[in-house]
């Protein structure tokens, strides 16, 4: 361990984000502690690619990554430790994943942008608690489409202040009806919203 914690403190004479390739490699073949290896070696790989970026705000996890992908994790490190010397094939795996979190990374931050964009809109307007409640459930997986009735049940109101509520949210450009009418009626985010 001393040799490790010597290598990966040293300046770098190595690439930055192979640098974490080897380390988190490397940390998990010398297997230090009884339990919790696997969670160190995914924070040191993700201290290395810190370092990496040189930036202070990272938006992608490559230990959540590694955690989503954790039986081609395992199946790759035992293929690596119990082969040869040739961990080609382990940095090619660690390089998609990193790759795969950055795009994952892209998808989060696109959602929490709508978010940010659909409440700057909304917060220029007095909307009720129950409204708010509503927005918030439509920017965060809502199934099916909101209709009068789901509102209702949602927002634990009448079915007459439901339709005041959307009505309301309707007049402020927030929600738009969509093409069915009748019982079929529901009701939509508006996309400048989300866009402005």
């Amino acid at each position: 361990m001393s040799h490790f914690l010597e290598w990966f403190n040293a300046p770098l004479q190595l690439d930055p984000v192979m640098k974490a390739v080897a380390a988190h490699l490397w940390f998990v073949t010398i297997h230090p502690f009884e339990d919790g290896n696997g969670r160190i070696a995914r924070a040191i790989a993700d201290c290395a690619l810190a370092r990496a970026d040189d930036c202070p705000q990272r938006f992608y996890s490559m230990s959540g990554q590694i955690e989503r992908e954790c039986k081609e994790h395992y199946n790759i490190l035992e293929r690596t430790q119990k082969g040869g010397l040739d961990i080609t094939p382990w940095l090619n795996w660690f390089l998609g994943c990193l790759g795969r979190a950055i795009d994952g990374a892209d998808e989060t931050l696109a959602i929490v942008f709508r978010k940010a964009h659909v409440w700057q809109y909304a917060n220029q307007y007095p909307l009720n608690e129950r409204q708010r409640a509503i927005i918030n459930r439509l920017l965060v997986e809502f199934e099916g489409k909101l209709t009068s009735g789901k509102y209702a049940e949602l927002a634990k109101c009448s079915p007459d202040t439901a339709l005041r509520d959307i009505r309301g949210l309707m007049g402020y450009g927030i929600l738009r009806q969509g093409e069915s009418g009748g019982r079929s009626t529901n009701y939509t985010l508006v996309e400048k919203a989300a866009k402005q």
